[in-house]
């Protein structure tokens, strides 16, 4: 059985083989990225420093992660502390950045709440990362003394969409969305709408290259077993050998986008995308109900691990666990495959088989920190 090191390794080999023409864009230069001790923290960090392998030190990408640590430095990132590239700073987003930070060139802001479990009980510091922490960046690539700011990216989501009707999908960015402003998840949902105003009217305005990325559900290696989104929950229930358990009826359906693939659509969103403009980076198929995606797992449990549960529905106990829960969530990627040349080119089924491994046998799956 693959170790999550060989998942690892093999999934850095793909981002860096489908970024050959815009890592080099780093070389020598500086990208900070907030929140990077998060999920997209987890190989946006190890592709650039992955990269600086094969070149000399003074063309190397400086990697700085601002991050709160709030439940102490991942494993993952703790292993990673003694390369020359990679700086770790403590800091809350909302903050003012610390000087040692400098002005770097690229800017990746990806600190926020994104798991709806976590972000219902935490509204107000969702929102405050999503709006005064991309605020507090923002200005500070308007203030700048020493060298202009490339690239900026503002992670939003696919929740702005709301729960789009039938005719609105696949979903395109042009779409406004059908979104409650009162409701539990508009803490997020509307955060991240807001803050994709104040991206676009940054950009018109101080004339910044900022661009925005709307992930679609995206889940491999990087995402804890704790997240309490929906594939973590499936693989820990194999991982125990419990029954796998659906706190819905099944019928939602979604498309789900291997991390690698993401993260490649990430960089390019950064380094290739329009200034002001949004881009939907996700996968068009297959669009597949909750349930099915449970038996999925499961098959691959059985076949992997020998997993002998079965799928069984529950109850949420949170009150609002499924209120506002989109009925269909599928992107349309035109705009990013035509003008990034973005192309998913991992399938649903390997990126689940690689993601079970990785559980399976990586620390970083069970969050294990340490300071």
């Amino acid at each position: 059985m693959a170790h999550a090191f060989e998942v690892v390794a093999a999934d850095l080999d793909y981002i860096g083989g489908r970024l050959a023409d815009e890592l080099p864009r780093l070389a020598g230069k500086q990208i900070l990225i907030t929140g990077g001790a998060g999920f997209l923290g987890y190989y946006l960090v190890q592709a650039a420093l992955a990269w600086n392998r094969g070149v000399g030190a003074g063309e190397a990408i400086r990697v700085t992660v601002l991050d709160n640590f709030i439940r102490g430095v991942p494993a993952w990132l703790g292993r990673l502390r003694g390369d020359p590239s990679l700086l770790l700073l403590r800091a809350d987003v909302t903050a003012p950045l610390p000087a040692v930070a400098g002005e770097p060139e690229y800017v990746v802001h990806a600190a926020s709440i994104a798991s709806p479990t976590y972000y219902r009980q935490h509204p107000l510091e969702t929102m405050d990362a999503n709006v005064l922490g991309l605020r507090r960046l923002l200005d500070a690539g308007v203030e700048r003394r020493e060298r202009p700011l490339e690239g900026f990216l503002f992670f939003s989501s696919s929740e702005i969409y709301g729960d789009p009707p039938p005719d609105q999908i696949p979903t395109r960015e042009e779409y406004r969305g059908n979104v409650s402003c009162t409701g539990p998840r508009a803490c997020y949902d509307e955060s991240k709408r807001y803050g994709e105003t104040l991206c676009v009217n940054f950009a018109r305005r101080h004339g910044l290259p900022i661009r925005v990325a709307r992930p679609f559900n995206n889940y491999g290696p990087g995402l804890s077993l704790n997240d309490r989104r929906v594939l973590p929950d499936f693989a820990r229930d194999v991982l125990v050998g419990r029954d796998l358990v659906l706190l819905s009826d099944g019928s939602p359906t979604r498309t789900f986008c291997y991390v690698a693939d993401a993260v490649v659509g990430y960089y390019r969103v950064l380094l290739r995308g329009r200034a002001g403009e949004a881009y939907n980076i996700g996968t068009e198929a297959p669009e597949i109900s909750v349930l099915e995606l449970a038996e999925r797992v499961a098959a691959l449990g059985r076949e992997l691990f020998g997993y002998g549960g079965q799928v069984v529905r529950r109850a949420s106990e949170e009150r609002e666990y499924l209120v506002d829960n989109p009925v269909r969530r599928c992107p349309c990627i035109t705009k990013a495959r035509t003008e990034l040349g973005y192309e998913p080119g991992i399938s649903l089924d390997e990126g689940l088989r690689r993601s079970l491994l990785w559980y399976a046998t990586a620390a970083d799956s069970a969050q294990e920190t340490g300071d």
